[in-house]
């Protein structure tokens, strides 16, 4: 059997791996002549363009989802070639999606706790941009095995791609808000793409925000979560209890046992890069990738910290340097700033021009570590945030490893 890979972005790498790992050789092409991916036994690439014929004379098409809407891939969607319906047995398990703008992985890896704590066999997966191996591979690991229970993290940008290749009986939406201004230019086109999505299923959305409740009225079937303070977790922040509350709201759905919910949230533990409280050198550290204003928000609004060290964002991503105004905003004596994807850090630099208090420039991991050591012997609340995620989770694992 052979594969066409069409689009090497994060999640066309992320298929190739997975086929070839099943042992399915792989065709992949995409216009960019930059990408760097390794020969490999049974792999063939095209850079710089497409070979049609080879896409057609496959035995299975991956289009990658940012490719998914443009006219010239629309005709291989009706081909019957599609990797979701070449191996199209998770068309018959019970799967839920989970989107929005934040939370997605936690709320997801949540209820695939409860899932199966409660019993069932639960596979979960998607987009590999969150940190799972990618659609391709939860597609394929469904086809070799019987699963009760799918669950599908789904990013904003691959809404469309999803609709195409899962059959979704219930879909959870977190939030909503500024990200990935790029690809939809407005936080109202995003919306239009929310409501189009959800229009024909069942949905679990969040009550604590009046556009999603205004969205509700375009699915079949709508239930909103609701936090209960009451609830005891492990996790750090309000918008956990947001993200506990849905998938919560998935278990009753499902006629889970309330007891059995509280217990399966309680114990768990969380995921790594995502925000949490560290104890380190006798002072609080709070740490996680928050690459958005709402996540930036999310946070500032649980601690009043003294120092923010920020992680700057792609350059083609100005509008992620909004984050800083958040930080802005709680007036920590010192923001320090270091490359989190890019170096971006001389334009963070002039978005905080006038700031009152001190900025300070990290030019590597080391730096952080050291400055954020510093600043935690000293007796000061420290967060350690932006973008960056695979950064954060080095510089964090180096912390911990200092304070043993």
């Amino acid at each position: 059997m052979r594969a066409a890979v069409v689009g090497l972005g994060v999640e066309g790498r992320s298929a190739i791996k997975s086929l070839l790992d099943h042992g399915i050789d792989v065709y992949a092409s995409d216009l960019d002549l930059n990408i760097a991916i390794k020969p490999q036994d049974g792999l063939e690439i095209d850079l710089g363009f497409h070979n049609f014929e080879k896409i057609r004379s496959a035995d299975v098409i991956v289009i990658s989802p940012s490719l998914w809407s443009l006219n010239s891939f629309k005709a291989f969607q009706k081909s019957d070639k599609l990797i979701s319906d070449v191996f199209s047995h998770h068309k018959s398990t019970l799967t839920i999606g989970v989107t929005g703008t934040n939370g997605k992985t936690t709320t997801s890896l949540m209820i695939t706790s409860i899932l199966e704590k409660a019993g069932y066999k639960v596979l979960v997966g998607g987009n590999a941009g969150g940190g799972f191996q990618g659609y391709t591979e939860i597609i394929l690991e469904a086809e070799n095995k019987d699963y009760d229970v799918l669950v599908v993290e789904m990013c904003d940008m691959t809404l469309n791609f999803c609709r195409g290749s899962f059959d979704l009986d219930l879909v959870v939406v977190t939030n909503q808000g500024n990200d990935h201004l790029d690809i939809h230019q407005s936080q109202n086109n995003y919306l239009n793409l929310i409501r189009e999505f959800i229009m024909d299923k069942e949905t679990i959305l969040n009550p604590y925000d009046p556009l999603l409740v205004e969205l509700g009225k375009s699915s079949s079937k709508v239930h909103y979560f609701h936090k209960d303070n009451e609830r005891k977790l492990k996790l750090f922040g309000e918008f956990n209890q947001e993200n506990a509350a849905a998938a919560a709201k998935v278990a009753e759905v499902m006629g889970i046992n309330r007891e059995l919910v509280d217990d399966a949230l309680y114990r768990f533990a969380g995921v790594v890069g995502r925000t949490e409280v560290l104890e380190i050198s006798g002072s609080k550290l709070v740490i996680g990738k928050t690459d958005n204003v709402d996540a930036a928000r999310a946070v500032m609004r649980e601690v009043d910290f003294q120092v923010a060290i920020i992680g700057t964002p792609r350059k083609n991503e100005p509008w992620r340097l909004e984050i800083l105004n958040e930080i802005k905003k709680s007036q920590p004596q010192t923001i320090a700033l270091f490359p989190g994807l890019d170096n971006t850090v001389a334009e963070a630099k002039t978005f905080l021009k006038n700031y009152p208090g001190q900025i300070v420039e990290l030019d590597s991991n080391g730096e952080v570590v050291e400055f954020a050591k510093k600043s935690l012997e000293n007796n000061l609340t420290v967060f350690l945030g932006g973008n960056g995620q695979e950064n954060l989770i080095k510089i964090r694992n180096k912390l911990l490893e200092n304070d043993l």
